[in-house]
């Protein structure tokens, strides 16, 4: 489960560029990726939010957008080309660093892959590369053309079919894409790379895959996505992906931990700017995290400060309960209690005649199961006043606060 957010990057050209931050809901964010679509697609394919949901169960945030010109992204794509995918990629990653933090990990599908490649190079916080059956050469996608090769040597520019959608192309692109050479930057690259292609790919065949591998330095890793097509329809092989680059992202990218919360007292709690409300709380052995919901800004990742003061409640009603039904050997067999926090008005408190005054209202219902006569739950239903916690929260109480050095 992530929190998705639709942002808008203005690229090196000015043209805005639309996305979606998708940020772990389950963690905390331990690290940042990019991911680049195919030639020709948008962000909101299947495969890449399959792949986006495995990563950020991990902890990883995913940054997916569509190019220039694609998807709901401004500008013309006839007056795009390959270097200028890669100048939206490395955009991209500087409004990552300026508004969230530098991607450590950059993931392509086709050409979008053999672009990351390009762009990581030049982007110094990446760790981490995967690409995902993608061409050992951009010149690949030339084959493509071939329908409009005569309609593009005679104009300039022609329209082409791929797929269900029509596309304009200018033979400028065909002129840049040919001046790439992949080779002189895997050489030089000391990136941790991965490298996911399916044998039964009609549309890039796994000999890209060879090739790629054979050029790149240590570390570097393959995994076959086997009876997969190029566009990794089945939902089950874009999901395989996800957790396996999930997996391997954990071995090479120095993923955030973070450090345990030490304390010698009974409890400790910490909050990190970055983190907005997400609290880590150390409870003598024990260690939760406390939120806001997202409706306040928060991202929902614990119980509330007055949701965990009403657990507490909740959780002493219960014990005393038992401890009480056990000393008089009574079939108590199990007790739920279940609570809702508010604020009322003050009906009796010494300054009365302080208008609006309110103090805070715990409603409380017991479920009690086992063979109880009416005696007995009319007496539980006492004892469940006298718990610890219940008569701390009607007692006055005094906080004593002071900076430590």
């Amino acid at each position: 489960m992530a929190k998705s957010e639709r942002i808008k990057i203005r690229n090196q050209e000015g043209i805005d560029l639309d996305a979606r931050l998708d940020i772990p809901l389950k963690t905390k964010t331990r690290a940042y990726a990019i991911f680049a679509h195919c030639f020709t697609c948008n962000k909101n394919l299947t495969a890449v939010r399959n792949i986006s949901r495995a990563l950020n169960n991990s902890g990883i945030a995913v940054l997916r957008f569509d190019f220039t010109g694609l998807g709901r992204s401004e500008g013309d794509f006839s007056d795009t080309n390959f270097s200028s995918n890669i100048q939206d990629l490395k955009d991209v990653a500087r409004h990552l660093e300026e508004h969230y933090e530098a991607p450590s990990l950059m993931i392509g599908h086709s050409l979008g892959g053999t672009a990351t490649v390009f762009a990581a190079s030049e982007i110094e916080s990446v760790r981490a590369v995967c690409t995902i059956g993608s061409p050992s050469v951009p010149e690949h996608v030339t084959h493509l053309f071939a329908p409009v090769a005569d309609e593009l040597r005679a104009t300039g520019e022609a329209k082409l079919k791929i797929g269900l959608q029509e596309i304009k192309i200018k033979s400028q692109f065909l002129e840049d894409i040919q001046g790439q050479r992949i080779e002189d930057v895997l050489k030089r690259d000391h990136t941790s790379y991965l490298i996911i292609h399916s044998p039964q790919d009609t549309v890039v065949s796994i000999d890209n895959a060879a090739e790629m591998y054979r050029l790149l330095k240590h570390p570097k890793s393959f995994v076959s996505l086997d009876g997969a097509d190029h566009m990794m329809s089945k939902v089950q092989d874009s999901e395989y992906a996800g957790q396996v680059i999930a997996s391997w992202a954990n071995r090479y990218l120095d993923l955030r931990e973070e450090s345990q919360l030490e304390t010698g007292h009974q409890v400790a709690v910490r909050l990190n700017t970055s983190d907005i409300f997400t609290s880590d709380v150390r409870a003598g052995k024990h260690a939760i995290l406390a939120d806001e919901p997202s409706s306040v800004g928060g991202y929902d990742l614990g119980p509330s400060p007055y949701e965990l003061v009403s657990a507490g409640l909740g959780a002493c009603t219960v014990m005393t309960l038992h401890m009480y039904a056990r000393r008089k050997k009574w079939d108590l067999q199990e007790v739920t209690v279940e609570i809702d926090h508010g604020k009322t008005h003050a009906s009796d408190c010494e300054d009365c005649e302080e208008t609006g005054k309110k103090i805070d209202l715990f409603q409380r219902k017991l479920s009690l199961i086992g063979d109880l006569d009416d005696a007995q739950r009319k007496r539980l239903l006492e004892i469940a006043d006298k718990c610890p916690v219940h008569k701390t929260l009607e007692s006055s109480s005094k906080v004593d606060t002071e900076l430590m050095p």
